[in-house]
């Protein structure tokens, strides 16, 4: 904790809060308002004596902005355009929602960004999730994997007890992980975010918005080794249990654009992403694409109604990419 929080302070003492909008909380308290957000540092200084803001390099998505909803059946959605610093669409971006397993995307930056990926991790009982319907890699107390390992554990099968076994190793318990990922939002301006845990498991205080994933995706992929691990959709992971038996097992990823299971639109390719699902959060998915320039762009859909609804809506969204 005390190495996260010397490279926090080192990292992201010019990068505070500048950038915040927002609207109604939906089904969840504490409303996210543009008007009670505020800036704090100043501009970092340009050539020739010019100041750019924090939001410099982001794109910028005002609440008064609106687009075409038809075809938009999700809560919510939204496209950014990477290179051009553009917002292509936008839906609900500033509403507070349950995020459900894209969680982990913030789990995994701050295990890239904080931790090193060579350590051995021994899992311990934290890594125990016996909630129904919980996405496992299936480690167990007393294997010992490396960070890395468990990072594909995290992101392919979307492993909860690879949340749970980072978040301990990293900060000696789940709670304390929670704080390192706030403050990190923090830091990224994802004002209208707070996390309890590092799976994405359903809490009331466990929220954010399609524009602030879009802020800490686009903070991951400035990582080679995020962009390694949310690019792949199969890993073998070849480690030992508490018995020092060798183990292996094979963990797929669940982006169906990835996987073949359906088309992407032409002139795309998609290179990453993170799918969530629970029964509060509806089905979600968080990806990066890539057009014939090799421009590239994040996506996000929060709250679809069922598994091909989630890919219906996606589709629509990064079709105004191309169209």
């Amino acid at each position: 904790m005390i190495r996260f929080m010397k490279k926090l302070w080192m990292g992201c003492a010019f990068s505070l809060l500048l950038l915040a909008t927002g609207c109604g909380a939906g089904s969840l308290e504490q409303p996210y308002e543009w008007s009670s957000q505020s800036f704090s540092l100043p501009p970092k200084e340009e050539a020739g004596g010019r100041a750019s803001g924090f939001a410099h390099e982001l794109c910028v998505l005002s609440p008064d902005q609106s687009w075409d909803e038809a075809g938009v059946s999700a809560e919510a959605a939204a496209v950014f355009d990477c290179f051009d610093k553009q917002v292509i669409f936008g839906k609900n971006a500033f509403e507070r929602l349950y995020p459900a397993s894209i969680t982990k995307v913030m789990t995994a930056l701050v295990a890239i960004k904080y931790g090193n990926l060579e350590d051995v991790v021994t899992v311990t009982e934290e890594a125990v999730i016996t909630e129904p319907g919980a996405t496992l890699c299936h480690i167990k107390p007393g294997d010992t994997l490396t960070l890395e390992q468990l990072l594909y554990g995290l992101m392919l099968p979307s492993g909860n007890d690879a949340g749970a076994a980072i978040a301990v190793h990293m900060a000696g318990s789940i709670e304390d992980f929670a704080q390192m990922m706030n403050q990190e939002a923090k830091a990224l301006g994802a004002t209208g975010t707070h996390f309890m845990n590092p799976h994405g498991l359903t809490d009331p205080e466990h929220y954010t918005t399609a524009y602030d994933l879009y802020l800490i995706f686009n903070e991951a992929l400035k990582y080679p080794q995020f962009r390694q691990v949310t690019g792949t959709t199969a890993y073998t992971a070849n480690y030992t249990n508490a018995a020092g038996e060798a183990v292996s097992k094979e963990w797929k990823g669940g982006n169906w654009f990835m996987t073949g299971e359906r088309p992407t639109p032409e002139g795309l390719t998609v290179f990453g992403g993170k799918t969530g699902t629970t029964s509060a959060a509806g089905y979600c998915l968080i990806m990066a694409s890539r057009d014939g320039a090799e421009k590239e762009y994040i996506s996000v859909v929060l709250k679809a109604e069922s598994r091909p609804g989630l890919y219906d809506n996606m589709t629509e969204i990064i079709q105004k990419i191309v169209n």
